[in-house]
């Protein structure tokens, strides 16, 4: 998977945008942000739960690993020439889901 295709998932998120974040490239619902994207575009940084991202890190570590702050795990490190375009399409539209408005959110889950 390319960096621009990743990009694209983001930002086909209702109300998605991008913008910088420090070195990063950040998507955005708001002012939150859901994905960063490093420079070199070699990796997408996404802020889900340990629900979506151990079983991703225990099957297929070479494409997803924890993405740490410190010493806290906040999301996965997803190696975009590794990773499936409708699994990074799923962990964006979760993160999405944390992230933005509650009635926008809801409107969406329903879909």
């Amino acid at each position: 998977m390319k960096a621009e295709r990743a990009r694209q998932l983001a930002l086909a998120l209702p109300q998605a945008t991008e913008a910088p974040h420090f070195d990063y490239t950040s998507f955005r619902i708001g002012n939150k942000i859901f994905a960063t994207m490093p420079p070199g575009e070699a990796f997408l940084h996404v802020f889900v739960d340990e629900v979506q991202r151990a079983p991703l890190v225990d099957l297929q570590p070479d494409a997803y690993q924890p993405l740490h702050w410190g010493a806290k795990v906040v999301g996965i490190k997803v190696t975009l020439s590794q990773a499936d375009p409708a699994t990074v399409q799923e962990l964006l539209r979760q993160s999405w889901l944390r992230k933005a408005p509650k009635r926008l959110a809801a409107a969406i889950a329903g879909r």
